[in-house]
């Protein structure tokens, strides 16, 4: 029952053969330190058409799309097209594609499938369905929890009209204040996109002026509204939802309306390298400069140092992108809403000659900067200490060993490097290479697509 592959042919050489069984069978794979050694792919959604195969009707199930020569799926008789009916006892037809490989992420060191095999054509058949589910589906289940709040409304007053705006924040940063007629146009907007979700009730209309019992119960209703579609990551991330809660121009009726908010005050959070955060409060339209004086400001920063220091915004890759002197940083601020942290805006070192940094570090508050960002960049394998890890950390732990832990640190050969997010390179036909930059080398280092360092390689 675990082993139906022939010595030495492999599952594409039997599936040309077209001699298949369909029959649900058995395997049984035992993990070893490469996993399971197969891949699996299909629907992002639960449910389907039925389809039959062999004469038989089943559910959409998952497949297995790759299978590791020589590897314990390989060794089981696992076959690329195969489909999953069950993972250990637990009927895998019409699940997602978290689901099925939560099951098999769960299982231990032994995994159970009942797998069915399809011929050739019946599979390209299958693979076009999936293709399709792919391109028009929408994953709703993989869910999270945002910190999105409506805490209180204010009037506006434009144009002769009176009406109530609703507040809303993610995190403590106030995105925007909506009407409750762009909550009802987004409502119809998402419906449309997203036909398949369950969506809650948003709050009725009502005809006449609200009182403030009834006004609450709106904002109240309002924010649960937001809480439970911006859980659907999808719903969260998508162009629609990211249009609404984006601030702008106060629905730009006018210039002078435009101006008005323009000149509002706005807080802003930026992170320090000590994983702290400084609140600035700023005009919303101010540029990265006037960001940047006002948190080195804030944090006492001596003048003289101010231009060895830069706001950089946080993003994908664990990489920093230095902003430039007129973008706003408060757009970048709120444009990252669906982000957990407590801020996308962080302020980093932007010098690269030894001799600048140690006579800045004479300022207290700009050694204390150095001295955490090397810590940090140790701890992430930006800068290999190499055989002075141990120094290093005895450094750390020590009272008043700042400047001796950064007169170590200030010795090792990635020091004041910038290291950039992985990518591919033309030097190599598998895997990527992540770029490290300064005034003493440009280092390629070898790594895999998924960013891990391969370090027994190294390109310089």
């Amino acid at each position: 029952r675990a082993r139906i592959m022939a010595e030495g042919i492999t599952s594409e050489r039997m599936a040309d053969s077209e001699v298949v069984d369909s029959r649900p069978r058995t395997v049984i794979i035992n993990k070893n330190e490469q996993g399971y050694g197969f891949n699996v792919r299909g629907q992002v959604a639960s449910g389907g058409t039925l389809k039959p195969i062999d004469g038989q009707l089943y559910a959409p199930m998952q497949h297995i799309s790759a299978v590791l020569d020589q590897g314990p799926a390989y060794e089981a008789g696992i076959r690329v097209g195969d489909r999953i009916l069950e993972v250990n006892g637990t009927t895998a037809e019409g699940a997602t594609h978290k689901e099925v490989v939560d099951m098999i992420r769960n299982a231990g060191d032994q995994l159970t499938l009942v797998l069915i095999s399809v011929k050739r054509q019946d599979a390209q058949m299958l693979e076009k369905e999936v293709e399709r589910l792919h391109s028009t589906s929408k994953d709703f289940f993989e869910r999270r929890s945002l910190p999105i709040t409506i805490p209180d409304t204010r009037q506006v007053e434009k144009l002769g009209e009176r009406y109530t705006v609703f507040n809303i924040y993610m995190a403590g940063r106030h995105l925007s204040s909506k009407r409750y007629s762009e909550f009802a146009a987004l409502h119809q907007k998402l419906r449309d996109e997203f036909v398949e979700f369950s969506f809650p009730k948003l709050p009725g209309k009502w005809p006449f002026a609200l009182s403030e019992t009834r006004l609450d119960a709106r904002r109240r209703a309002l924010e649960n509204y937001l809480d439970k579609v911006c859980a659907a990551r999808v719903i969260a991330e998508g162009e629609t939802m990211r249009e609404f809660l984006e601030m702008d121009k106060d629905s730009g009726d006018n210039q002078e309306a435009t101006k008005e908010v323009e000149s509002l005050d706005v807080e802003l959070r930026v992170l320090l390298a000590d994983r702290s955060t400084v609140s600035v409060t700023v005009k919303k339209d101010s540029t990265t400069a006037a960001v940047h004086k006002a948190v080195v400001r804030k944090i006492g920063l001596a003048k003289e140092n101010w231009k060895l220091f830069a706001l950089f915004q946080l993003t994908a890759h664990d990489f920093e992108r230095k902003l430039q002197p007129a973008e706003s940083p408060h757009r970048i601020y709120i444009k990252n809403y669906s982000s957990t942290e407590k801020t996308c805006l962080t302020l980093k070192k932007w010098v690269f000659t030894l001799t600048q940094e140690v006579l800045a570090s004479e300022d207290n508050v700009a050694r204390n900067l150095f001295y955490w960002q090397a810590v940090e960049d140790i701890g992430k394998g930006r800068i290999d200490p190499g055989s002075q890890l141990k120094h290093l950390q005895v450094l750390q732990q020590g009272h008043n060993k700042q400047l001796q832990f950064l007169d170590l640190a200030r010795t090792l050969p990635d020091y004041c490097a910038v290291i950039f997010p992985h990518a591919a390179c033309d030097a190599r036909k598998q895997g990527h290479v992540i770029a490290s930059v300064s005034l003493n080398h440009l280092k390629l280092l070898a790594c895999s697509e998924e960013g891990v360092l391969e370090v027994t390689h190294q390109v310089t």
